[in-house]
């Protein structure tokens, strides 16, 4: 059960626009004058404080996982104690596939925000962009916080989950899905604003010089 409900994480990630902009020669450098960094320091040292909150629950549900799969050799039971073991290995499963997710996207972000800063740096506004990634890392940091629920869930015991935590399983991972999915149409939109951005700073260069 755990590991059918994951299944559909990676089915609604698809891959990203290519993001391999082709920037004229005749584009001259220059800074673009827009102020977006307004209490950027605070925001970067809220962002790690959470960030390492997430790292911390998530290093502890991780221990507590491997406690259950050691309580397994306690059980004299043999056919149980393979149950048991089965039941940890779908939840380790479960909780990789929304790791590897996670990771997709963070990796397209980064992707994203190199183009951002290459082409910021050569004249092109990157406002909205700016603004649709940071779209994309809410979303994330909430889709992190899924997973440490679910992590907390799956820990609990190395028994069957209840009818009640199953259903709460079920909706943390579809709250998961739907942040991954809008996450990745922030940064797909990123990559569109981009591309419009460079189209009219292309024209506008080729208006100057006829």
């Amino acid at each position: 059960m755990v590991l059918s409900i994951t299944f559909f994480v990676n089915a609604n990630i698809t891959k990203a626009e290519g993001t391999n902009f082709s920037v004229g020669a005749g584009i001259n450098p220059q800074y673009d004058g827009q102020n977006d960094n307004v209490n950027k320091d605070t925001q970067i040292i809220k962002k790690e404080e959470v960030k390492n909150q997430i790292e911390v629950i998530r290093e502890e549900a991780k221990q507590k996982m491997e406690a259950l799969r050691e309580s397994i050799k306690n059980e004299k039971d043999i056919i149980k104690a393979k149950i048991k073991e089965l039941r940890i290995e779908g939840r380790e499963k479960a909780l990789e596939r929304f790791d590897k997710a996670i990771e997709r996207i963070t990796d397209l972000k980064n992707n994203v925000n190199e183009k951002i800063a290459e082409l910021q740096a050569k004249g092109i506004a990157v406002v909205d962009a700016k603004a649709f990634v940071a779209t994309a890392e809410t979303k994330l940091a909430g889709a992190k916080s899924k997973i440490v629920e679910i992590n907390a869930l799956l820990v609990v015991s190395i028994n069957e989950l209840t009818l009640e935590n199953k259903t709460k399983l079920r909706t943390l991972a579809q709250d998961t899905q739907n942040l991954i999915v809008e996450a990745h149409r922030a940064l797909r939109d990123a990559v569109k604003s981009l591309k419009a951005a460079l189209k009219v700073k292309m024209e506008a260069e080729n208006s100057n010089n006829e």
